[in-house]
Formats: C-alpha cells, sequence, structure tokens
C-alpha cells in the first residue's frame, strides 16, 4: 500500500510538471522512483503512462506542428533508439542509476544555464543530428526527452510552439518504443496493467498542470524542477558509490 501511494504522488507531480512544461515528466518519475526501482521496471511503465499525455497536449496544439522540424528529429530518435533499449535490458542496474544521476545532474545544471540564453536563438544545423542520436539513447534506456525539448525549444517562436511540436515527436517515438520493449519483451502485461492503474493519478497531474500554466509564473516552476533534478542526480549517483 505504502509503495503504491509513493508511486502515484511521483505519477502526480511528473504530470503535473508534464503539464506545465510540456517535458521532464520522465526525469521527475523515474528520478523519483530509481532510489528503489530498478530502471528496467521503471521505463516501460512510464511509457505507456506518458502516450496518452503526449497525445493530449500534441491535439492541443496541433495548429502550431511543424512536420518539417517534427520528422527529422522523429528519424534521429528512431536511430538511437535500438542501442538504447539494448543497453537498458542488458546492462548492471546499478551502473544504469549511477549514469542516470550524471545525466540528470548534467541536464539539471544545462537547463539551468539555459535560462538565462535567447530561447528564441536559432538552433546550429550540424548538431541536429547529435542531438538527436544522443535524445534516441536516453529515450530508449531512460525516456528521458529534455535533450529534445532543448532544441525544439530553440527552433520554435514561442513556449506554445515547442509543446505541439515536441510532444508530436514523443508521440512517434513512444510509438516506436512500444513496439521495440514489447518485441524485447520489456515491455509486459504486468507492465500495462502497473501502468493502466496509475493512469487516474496521471490525468490528475497533467491537468492540474495545464491549469496551473495559466495561473501560475513558469518561469519560477521550471527553475525549481531544474534545482530538484540537479539534487536528485547527485543523490542518486552517491547513493549508488557509497
Amino acid at each position: 500500500m505504502e509503495n503504491w501511494i509513493w508511486l502515484s504522488a511521483a505519477a502526480i507531480l511528473a504530470y503535473f510538471v508534464k503539464g506545465l512544461c510540456g517535458f521532464a515528466n520522465t526525469l521527475v518519475f523515474s528520478t523519483l522512483l530509481s532510489f528503489s526501482v530498478d530502471n528496467v521496471n521503471i521505463s516501460p511503465v512510464e511509457l505507456v503512462l506518458g502516450f496518452p499525455s503526449n497525445c493530449i497536449l500534441a491535439w492541443r496544439g496541433r495548429k502550431k506542428m511543424q512536420p518539417r522540424l517534427i520528422l527529422p528529429v522523429a528519424a534521429l530518435v528512431f536511430a538511437g533508439t535500438l542501442p538504447g533499449m539494448f543497453l537498458l535490458k542488458n546492462a548492471d542496474a546499478g551502473v544504469i542509476k549511477i549514469l542516470f544521476g550524471v545525466v540528470i545532474t548534467c541536464l539539471g545544471l544545462d537547463m539551468l544555464l539555459r535560462r538565462k540564453t535567447d530561447a528564441a536563438k536559432p538552433a546550429s544545423k550540424w548538431i541536429l543530428p547529435v542531438i538527436g542520436l544522443i535524445a534516441g539513447v536516453m529515450c530508449g534506456l531512460f525516456g528521458i526527452g529534455a535533450l529534445l525539448a532543448g532544441y525544439v525549444g530553440r527552433a520554435a517562436k514561442d513556449t506554445q510552439t515547442m509543446k505541439a511540436n515536441l510532444c508530436a515527436v514523443f508521440v512517434l517515438e513512444n510509438l516506436f518504443r512500444m513496439v521495440t520493449y514489447g518485441l524485447s519483451d520489456i515491455l509486459t502485461a504486468d507492465v500495462l496493467l502497473q501502468a493502466a492503474a496509475l493512469l487516474p493519478a496521471m490525468a490528475a497531474g497533467l491537468g492540474l498542470g495545464i491549469l496551473s500554466g495559466k495561473k501560475l509564473n513558469e518561469k519560477v516552476v521550471r527553475f525549481a524542477v531544474h534545482i530538484m533534478l540537479v539534487l536528485s542526480g547527485i543523490a542518486l549517483i552517491l547513493q549508488n558509490l557509497l
């Protein structure tokens, strides 16, 4: 019962952030659960749980979608997902947790530093393949799309455009990863049942996040999320090293 309350609370918090910012739900959900659960048991649950939320946000922003931005990024993510999925299934759980801690710490620091730059600055064309492939590996291994958020955020004209295009990429990536996870026996019937049971918590968090986005200062919330990610990443690294 205690574990179930913790799972539900993690889902509500993660999807509150998703509704507010359009991303970072996987980082929050996986970070909270990685202290007690192996990533191979977290990523497939979060994948199934996140798919409907991405569909909802993508549909809400459908008028702002840009196929010329979405399709190349999605293709690169697909290419990187396969090696990431292989590592998820075969790598040592402790090593993955340390790597995950390093990744979320670096992402949190990058997001904090990026706050001070011009979000509308065009992204360099040469960096897209690198970001896409690395993001694909991270999606396959952890389900993390924050690197994509960084790129799409720079390519999009405003926050709503960023959310719409980013979530459209996530929808395609989710579908691809659900198929590959299923073929690799990572996505099982037990995972589907657990994710289905957490759907009410996801819906509650997402709804609160969307509504709060109209009233709260988004910059303040993002700053708090970034700080939390950095501290959680450092704690996760130390926990598995000591």
